[in-house]
């Protein structure tokens, strides 16, 4: 036999075998089916320290194109306004997905506020320190025409809190090789400021406040802390 033929033969044989270890290796535990029910909705209080709801804002509107995106890939948003004693706003969006895989893999702010109009002018990686330790977020400055809108968010795959798709991917492939497919959430912040640094200290407040207000095992699954 040649050894043109027999390099072919090792090719064909070494695509089997990445076939064969694909299927073997595929996850088949989704933790979305296993444990408490997650409902973002319940989870959330919708009045904290002296944050509360307001009725009459709600958070930026998604176009109808990227909403019909992002409701393939999740299964629960949420998006509220809420308002403190001074009459300070802040917006909070939550998405929560039951399953990340490549297909339906988290979306990130650096990605969807530049398909709704804005400028990313600045990201930068961050602590956010609250009373039961540190949460490891982006920050991003964005503006359009009619406002600035600076954001703090960070996301989580299964129980541990990512920054951007390199880490998620990483994830990913830890619970993979155990055959678990991880739920995943994104938690975003945002407020309509002239003042970024004013901005992400007010975003500071209100997380603080808020993860200080759920229970062990929600602050675990929003924020991956104990």
């Amino acid at each position: 036999m040649s050894e043109r033929v027999w390099r072919n033969a090792l090719i064909a044989l070494s695509l089997i075998i990445a076939m064969v270890v694909a299927v073997v290796m595929r996850p088949t535990y989704r933790m979305a089916d296993h444990g408490e029910l997650v409902v973002i909705e319940e989870m959330i209080p919708s009045q904290f320290g002296d944050w509360k709801v307001e009725q009459s804002k709600t958070a930026q509107i998604i176009n109808p194109q990227i909403k019909e995106t992002l409701d393939k890939i999740y299964t629960q948003t949420l998006s509220r306004t809420y308002v403190n004693n001074k009459n300070q706003r802040v917006m909070l969006s939550i998405a929560y997905g039951p399953d990340q895989s490549d297909v339906t893999a988290l979306h990130y702010p650096e990605v969807c506020y530049p398909a709704q109009g804005f400028q990313v002018e600045s990201i930068a990686q961050a602590k956010l320190d609250t009373d039961f330790g540190d949460i490891r977020i982006k920050r991003l400055v964005t503006s359009n025409n009619t406002r600035s809108e600076p954001l703090i968010y960070w996301t989580t795959v299964g129980d541990k809190v990512v920054r951007g798709a390199r880490e998620a991917k990483l994830a990913q492939l830890q619970y993979g090789f155990q055959g678990i497919v991880p739920d995943g959430i994104v938690f975003r912040v945002s407020s309509i400021s002239s003042s970024a640094e004013e901005a992400f200290l007010l975003q500071k407040s209100f997380v603080s406040a808020l993860v200080k207000s759920l229970s062990a095992e929600d602050r675990a699954r929003v924020a991956g802390l104990h």
